[in-house]
């Protein structure tokens, strides 16, 4: 079962795909970190998902590149936090898969998802400010909404998260566990 939440900066989306990963019948629980702290910005972004998901029972994978290598046990539960930073990491990173990071991203979302039992993923939405970015932040937008496309046509619930308040697109939303 594949879930993908998506919301804006500071919506809530991480504390909610926590809160479903730990519902979600099985384990193990596996936390793919994707982010690269590289300043002190997102060393602090690190710590504090690290201070929310401090004991919940996940065991944290570091995943910044190579989606398609990672290795999850057969029927864990998977979150992946957050496609976006994995996508920049593939994009931007000279170790990463430059213009074909969607391609590379999406099979190994594929693999992932026939190894687990469940896979949430989280991803922003970056695509509603009307500004206009130099080519390759241009480029790196429309390969997120590209993955994010992707990803919602294969889930099998959808979910924005806004001011903490989850809005359901795809699949059921009487609860916040996957049924």
């Amino acid at each position: 079962m594949l879930t993908l939440i998506l919301g804006g900066a500071a919506s809530g989306k991480s504390e909610y795909a926590e809160d479903l990963a730990m519902e979600l019948p099985g384990a193990p629980r596996i936390y793919l970190a994707t982010m690269q702290a590289n300043d002190a910005e997102s060393r602090a972004r690190v710590e504090r998902h690290r201070a929310l998901r401090k004991g919940k029972g996940f065991l944290t994978v570091e995943c910044p590149l190579k989606l398609e290598n990672v290795a999850v046990p057969p029927g864990s539960i998977v979150l992946l936090e957050c496609m976006s930073n994995l996508l920049a990491n593939e994009y931007f990173s000279p170790e990463g898969a430059g213009g074909l990071a969607c391609e590379q991203i999406l099979r190994g979302m594929d693999r992932l998802c026939r190894l687990a039992d469940h896979t949430v993923v989280v991803s922003n939405l970056v695509f509603s400010d009307g500004m206009v970015y130099d080519a390759s932040t241009m480029e790196y937008i429309a390969m997120l909404a590209r993955v994010n496309a992707s990803l919602a046509q294969k889930a099998d619930r959808v979910v924005e998260v806004v001011c903490s308040i989850p809005i359901f697109y795809k699949g059921k939303g009487e609860t916040t566990a996957c049924v």
